[in-house]
């Protein structure tokens, strides 16, 4: 899976995974994480989703990180906003308010721009990445966000022999091995999905969990 894989799925809109209202869970659980209201949070792989637009209305400055000019071009349409656009070696950066998107890979941001975020909500880029991807992400986002950053991630879990991903599963074991012991987890919630998603069901899962943790870099 490469960047190419990404562009494509935008480019033949096979976009099944953007949802047309904020995630509720985020809504429920930003606000334990205790961020003040101009920490500057990091959205990674973040499509255009309308989270992005929720978290700068709560006062964050927001820098969603998204491959797929399509995609970034349509949240700013879909908002109403009309962002400035400058070129830079990073990727094409489109600013409108206190909303700002780069439009490029997630692994161009460097390790000082990765140390100003005080958050991060990670809801489509962890699940997104296969095992050996999902390791270089960590060893460069989370392993450079700085010590007291508040994270929500939010994973999926599920057999991963009865699909091939994305979105891939990511049970508590992995997060637990992967975070521990330089950040420290804190379990919000988990529930069962799987009624909830009938296409999945379609391919076959016989069951599917979201789980919403709270992570603290110490």
């Amino acid at each position: 899976m490469d960047t190419n894989f990404w562009l494509q799925r935008w480019q033949n809109g096979q976009t099944g995974f953007h949802q047309d209202r904020v995630m509720p869970l985020l809504q429920k659980h930003w606000s334990s994480l205790g961020l003040a209201a101009d920490a500057p949070v990091l959205v990674p792989l973040a499509g255009k989703s309308l989270d992005v637009a929720w978290l700068a209305g709560q006062g964050h400055p927001v820098l969603a990180v998204e491959l797929s000019p399509l995609a970034v071009t349509q949240f700013f349409a879909d908002q109403g906003l009309t962002p400035t656009v400058h070129e830079t070696p990073q990727g094409r950066w489109y600013q409108a308010g206190n909303i700002r998107y780069l439009c490029g890979d997630i692994f161009n941001l460097s390790t000082a721009q990765l140390a100003e975020f005080q958050g991060c909500y990670d809801r489509a880029a962890l699940i997104a990445l296969p095992p050996d991807l999902r390791q270089r992400y960590m060893d460069h986002v989370y392993g450079h966000l700085p010590v007291a950053c508040q994270t929500l991630l939010l994973t999926l879990d599920y057999p991963q022999e009865q699909m091939d991903g994305p979105p891939f599963a990511v049970p508590d074991t992995e997060v637990q091995q992967c975070f521990h012991p330089l950040w420290q987890i804190q379990q919000l919630e988990s529930r069962d999905v799987l009624a909830h998603e009938p296409k999945f069901a379609a391919r076959g899962l016989s069951r599917m969990e979201t789980t919403v943790y709270h992570l603290t870099k110490t």
